[in-house]
């Protein structure tokens, strides 16, 4: 079960606390739209924002909790926050699923076991090949390329646009759905991501973060 179908582009609807954007009435109306122009499904983060998109739209929510005062492994690190997370309505938990090593939270393990105890789908964000087998091994009913690109190993690939190797490889490898995530800033590269082996692919930055796609603008028109 996957609660989605294959082939579909998955939005993520976050915006941070500077941003102009953030609220659940924000992120609402946002899913909202991205529901309307086809999204399968929804990446979101908090539960305000999860309770307020779940009771506006039809379509799966991928839920998750960053803990920055966790970092670097921020993304739904312990089971209190699974917790959270599932009881303000989320489908689907992601979760951080690398190798790095943690200062607080808990073992990605337990993280892992409350997602299935609490009846969600688990949806691993890794970085590396070695962690998507990993997450998949234990039992992750998605792996994600989320944070390829975003951690101290894999950080040298990250001006080069979306890791396609990566999905190619555990495309290949795997039985459960690989999901594209991260730097799929186009159309083009988001249909890069299914033709690589991707079962969906997520876009959050160029969708939905007004500012930062004002800024691409304004810096091509600087360096033109």
């Amino acid at each position: 079960m996957t609660l989605f179908p294959k082939g579909g582009l998955i939005v993520s609807c976050q915006a941070r606390a500077d941003n102009p954007l953030h609220g659940p009435v924000f992120m609402a109306a946002m899913a909202e739209a991205a529901e309307d122009g086809g999204a399968v499904a929804l990446r979101v983060n908090g539960g305000e924002d999860i309770a307020a998109i779940k009771a506006v739209t039809h379509l799966p929510v991928i839920g998750i909790l960053k803990m920055f005062d966790h970092d670097p492994v921020y993304i739904t690190p312990t089971t209190a926050a699974v917790e959270y997370v599932a009881e303000a309505g989320a489908d689907i938990i992601a979760y951080d699923a690398t190798f790095r090593a943690r200062s607080k939270g808990d073992d990605p393990a337990e993280v892992l076991k409350r997602i299935h105890d609490l009846g969600k789908l688990a949806f691993a964000d890794i970085s590396t090949f070695e962690e998507g087998l990993a997450a998949a091994d234990a039992g992750a009913d998605f792996v994600a390329t989320t944070l390829a690109g975003y951690t101290a190993e894999t950080a040298e690939t990250r001006t080069i646009g979306p890791d396609l190797k990566l999905v190619e490889q555990l495309s290949s490898r795997l039985s459960i759905p690989v999901i594209a995530e991260g730097r799929y800033n186009t159309p083009e590269l988001a249909a890069s991501g299914l033709n690589a082996g991707a079962y969906a692919v997520v876009v959050g930055t160029m969708i939905t973060n007004p500012r930062e796609i004002t800024r691409s603008f304004v810096q091509g028109l600087q360096q033109g």
